[in-house]
C-alpha cells in the first residue's frame, strides 16, 4: 500500500512519467465518514463502510451502487486508498499500518456546535482536494440555520431531548446547539449525555419534548424512551421528531434537524 502520490485537482498522477491519471481513491471507515466523502468527493473512487446505505444515513441514496467494504486492514491493502476518512472507525492495527505507509488519514472531530462542524467540513474538503465543494456545503448549512422560525417568540420555550433508548443531552453537546439554533432553551442544564429518570419525568414533566431516533422501529425497541409511561407523558407535548439520519454524525445536516424543530414548533 505504500507509495508516493501527488494529488492534483482531484486526480492522482502515477507511474514513472506521470502519464497515467486515475481518480482519487478515498476509503471511509464508518458511517459518519461515508457522509462526508459522498458529499465532498462524489467523483472519487470510493470504498464506503457497510453502513453507508443504512436507513439512518443522511447520504444513503448517494451511496446506492457504491462499493461497500469492511473497515479492515485486508480491505485497505486491497483497495490501496490515497486518503482515509474516519470519525470513530478503524481498528488500531489498521490505523497503525496506514500511518506507517504514509496514507493520509483525516479524522472528523466530535463537534459540539456548528463552528466545529464548519471546521470538520473544511478539514475533510481540503484533504480530498474539494475546497470549493466544502465552502458550498458550509454555505448551505448556514443558509438552513438562517431560516426563520415559523412563529416568532418573545421567550425561548424549554424542551427536553429524549431518545428511544431513554437518553437526553445537556449543555456542551451538539443536541444543545441544535435546540439553541431552533430557538429553544435546553431543559437539561447538566453537561453531556445522561439517562432520563422516568420517575422524575412523571413528577416534573417538561412542557415540550424533542424526540430523536424514534423513527427506527427496531432501534432500542425496549429502550426506556419507549416506556408506556413516557409514551403517555409525551402526548401533546412533542415539539418535533428528529429523524435518526440528522443525528448520527457531527455534520452539516444537524442544521436540517434545527430546521425541522423550527417548523414543528
Amino acid at each position: 500500500m505504500k507509495r508516493v502520490a501527488l494529488a492534483v485537482a482531484g486526480v492522482i498522477l502515477i507511474g514513472p512519467d506521470a502519464a497515467e491519471a486515475r481518480p482519487l481513491r478515498v476509503m471511509s471507515l464508518d458511517q459518519c465518514a461515508d457522509q462526508y466523502v459522498l458529499a465532498l468527493a462524489p467523483d472519487a473512487e470510493l470504498a464506503l463502510s457497510p453502513r453507508a446505505d443504512d436507513p439512518d444515513a443522511w447520504m444513503r441514496q448517494a451511496a446506492a451502487g457504491r462499493r461497500l467494504v469492511r473497515p479492515t486492514l485486508e480491505a485497505a491493502i486491497t483497495f490501496q486508498p490515497d486518503v482515509v476518512v474516519r470519525y470513530w472507525g478503524g481498528e488500531p492495527r489498521l490505523l497503525a499500518r496506514l500511518e506507517a505507509d504514509g496514507v493520509r488519514v483525516l479524522t472528523i472531530a466530535d463537534a459540539t456546535g456548528f463552528d466545529g462542524i464548519r471546521r470538520n467540513i473544511r478539514s475533510v474538503a481540503q484533504g480530498v482536494g474539494a475546497e470549493r465543494q466544502g465552502e458550498a456545503l458550509v454555505s448551505r448549512m448556514d443558509a438552513t440555520l438562517a431560516k426563520p422560525a415559523r412563529m416568532g417568540r418573545t421567550q425561548k420555550p424549554r424542551a427536553l431531548y429524549l431518545t428511544a433508548g431513554g437518553f437526553t443531552a445537556g449543555q456542551g453537546t451538539l443536541i444543545d446547539a441544535i435546540l439553541t439554533a431552533a430557538g429553544f432553551a435546553n431543559a437539561v442544564v447538566a453537561p453531556s449525555f445522561m439517562p432520563v429518570s422516568i420517575e422524575r419525568m412523571v413528577l416534573s414533566p417538561p412542557a415540550r419534548f424533542v424526540l430523536g431516533f424514534f423513527d427506527e422501529p427496531r432501534g432500542d425497541w425496549r429502550g426506556a424512551g419507549r416506556h408506556p409511561v413516557l409514551r403517555r407523558l409525551t402526548q401533546g407535548r412533542v415539539a418535533a421528531r428528529l429523524p435518526a439520519a440528522t443525528l448520527t454524525c457531527p455534520a452539516w445536516f444537524a442544521a436540517d434537524a434545527a430546521a425541522i424543530l423550527k417548523a414543528g414548533a
